[in-house]
């Protein structure tokens, strides 16, 4: 009613305001809460690790409510070990410093968390929030805790409020849990539970029950995906989380080894999904993004079928401004190393792939040009509403490439040396490349397997391991007999007491190469593997297969890329990324963007370049735009 009063020029200003800015009311209600679009907010990691308190917590959710809010930010997500109490000898693996319930269940650590005193759990916080005008996320781990299990705390069954019960007895943490399917970077943390059993469901039921009635929005739940693939842990939870009224936006993190196929298998099941290790403020963990949401793009993944509504490929936080570091029991405390033109090279990258964009940094400590990057409204704009996005490969420079790049060639000479290793990968069995081993007996007592597949260098010798027979825990021998019937550790070649890990044993961030690893033998699943016949090598830490590739380590002098997207009003935008060490001129021709998205006129364009706002000018049908070193250039093409 308030809108008829308005003269008619107040409403036309009000609603030319209201379509160019990517606000609240663009991004926010019903449809934010199913993830139609991809979700937006602030988390706590990159600033604070894990020792953040609530009075640190809510300083920051408001500031994102008075600053961020309008621009479509508005999950404030606490990350991981906020259960854990802040005092000498507790960091992010250690045993024992857990606030725990009487039924295993996690609490808010009460010396940082005092509004959880009582059992009240994250409810007060969670009330602030929302009151606020916005929505409340926390973290979560896979399963179990040891602490819960060495307590042996009886499950909780929720329809009854009782000890969950079955086959005439009460059930407790250690009639679920599976020691041998520890959290491969945070082994003294928490461990798998048994799915299979009514009291294992029974258990990760009564947590999510739990978030729900603190009034928890979000959940990001780590160590279930990529390396450490749990997909009968998701699967339940998404199917818990469906039943409720309350919609809880489900993501998973983090996405070491992660592929599309490996995607596809969850993508209906959750909302975000991690596809990178963990990317920090280094230009090496930014340009590792590039190839990975590429093959995500050209499989159809942006925006996929989700939980209640749709799934997005996750590229991590934006670690901006004052930010921790990885493990650190300090709060921020360091300026990112980014300089600007990488940040907006991220951010621009982030938003043409439709990344849920989380920014990282204190934003008590916000600075302008940061602010300015996050808060772009033609990218926010992008990142919500565009279409059709994909990498572009139809591009030059200006100068040939010997021309461009041999004076930093010349100098890099020496530098150029090429290694070649042997890299293990992980993916799903049901692809295709993952069959390749086959066995080979070497003596009476002693069996090899080796993969078979071309690894594309003659120099490179096979990847071979021997097969060694598992070791039963005494005591329970007739039970992990036929638990593990056919399974064997793969020990290396040269050393028999080191076994091969599947995972590895600490958080690898994005730039990160993931190599097979071998470390002292252990009653773990991560170093257990079953031989199909059908020639893949399975792992029982993750059920995915190994694939073994052959690596090069060489110094990269860089590369051209590019993205381009389709707007809600006709426009196309072209981003160009140098990821070289000289700036350059990137180019690309009117004639090729048809090729890319046929049906389209660009006979008569007027551009204009986002970050520098200059005009761009189409001559002979070739669009250019001078990019710095690690920088962008995003260019708004509009059409007649």
């Amino acid at each position: 009613m308030k809108c008829l009063s308005l003269s008619s020029i107040s409403v036309f200003i009000l609603l030319c305001l209201c379509f160019e800015s990517v606000s609240s009311q663009n991004v926010s209600g019903s449809d934010q809460q199913k993830a139609s679009i991809p979700p937006r907010g602030w988390n706590s990691y990159d600033s604070f690790c894990w020792t953040i308190s609530e009075e640190e917590f809510l300083q920051s959710a408001e500031i994102v409510s008075q600053r961020l809010h309008d621009h479509g930010y508005e999950y404030v997500v606490v990350d991981y070990l906020w259960f854990r109490r802040k005092v000498k000898g507790a960091y992010h693996d250690s045993l024992g410093f857990d606030v725990i319930d009487e039924w295993g269940r996690m609490l808010p650590d009460p010396g940082r968390w005092p509004s959880s005193e009582n059992g009240k759990g994250f409810t007060e916080v969670a009330n602030q929030v929302h009151n606020m005008g916005l929505k409340f996320g926390i973290h979560v781990m896979s399963g179990i805790s040891t602490q819960a299990v060495n307590a042996n705390t009886p499950i909780l069954d929720t329809t009854t409020g009782g000890a969950y019960q079955e086959s005439g007895r009460v059930w407790y943490a250690k009639d679920i849990a599976i020691p041998e399917r520890a959290c491969a970077w945070m082994p003294h943390g928490f461990m798998s539970v048994n799915t299979k059993l009514g009291a294992g469901k029974a258990f990760l039921r009564s947590l999510y029950e739990q978030y729900a009635a603190w009034g928890v929005d979000f959940v990001k739940h780590d160590c279930v995906f990529g390396d450490d693939f749990d997909l009968n842990e998701i699967s339940y939870v998404s199917e818990v989380l469906k039943e409720f009224d309350h919609p809880i936006v489900y993501s998973l993190s983090p996405g070491t080894s992660v592929t599309p196929a490996m995607a596809k298998d969850v993508s209906g099941l959750v909302n975000m999904y991690r596809i990178t290790g963990d990317d920090w403020d280094t230009w090496g963990d930014v340009k590792a993004h590039f190839d990975i949401t590429r093959d995500f793009s050209n499989a159809n993944m942006i925006g996929a079928k989700g939980l209640m509504g749709n799934s997005w490929p996750d590229l991590d936080m934006l670690p901006f401004g004052w930010l921790t570091d990885a493990g650190s029991n300090e709060g921020p405390h360091r300026y990112s190393n980014l300089n600007l033109e990488e940040k907006k090279t991220q951010m621009t990258l982030w938003s043409m792939a439709k990344s849920p964009l989380m920014y990282g940094g204190d934003v008590r400590k916000i600075d302008p040009s940061t602010y300015d990057v996050i808060t772009n409204p033609t990218l926010l704009e992008i990142n919500s509403f565009s279409s059709n996005n994909m990498e572009f490969p139809y591009i030059t420079n200006e100068k040939s490439d010997d021309q461009d790049l041999g004076g930093q060639m010349r100098r890099s000479s020496k530098e150029m040396k090429t290694t070649c290793t042997h890299s293990l990968g992980l993916t799903s069995c049901t692809e295709s490349k993952a069959s390749g081993w086959a066995s080979e007996s070497l003596s009476q007592y002693l069996e090899r397997i080796c993969w078979k597949r071309s690894l594309g260098n003659k120099h490179l010798a096979p990847f071979c391991v021997h097969k060694r027979e598992l070791y039963f825990p005494l005591d329970e021998v007739s039970m992990y007999q036929e638990y593990h019937q056919g399974k064997h550790h793969l020990v290396a070649t040269n050393r028999i007491k080191f076994c091969l890990d599947a995972s590895p044993r600490r958080k690898l961030t994005s730039k990160e190469l993931k190599r097979g690893t071998f470390s002292p033998c252990r009653w773990d699943s991560n170093q257990m593997w079953e031989l199909k016949p059908n020639g893949t090598l399975v792992n029982s830490y993750s059920g995915l297969c190994a694939t073994v590739e052959s690596s090069e380590d060489t110094i990269n002098p860089g590369g051209l890329r590019s993205w381009i997207a389709t707007g809600r009003k006709g426009e196309v935008y072209v981003a160009f990324f140098n990821l070289s060490e000289q700036k350059t001129v990137i180019s690309a021709q009117t004639s090729d963007l048809v090729k890319a998205l046929p049906g389209r006129d660009f006979s008569s364009c007027q551009g204009s370049e986002v970050w520098s706002g200059d005009a761009i000018e189409i001559t002979q049908g070739t669009i250019s735009a001078a990019v710095e070193v690690h920088g962008s250039a995003l260019i708004v093409l509009n059409c007649n």
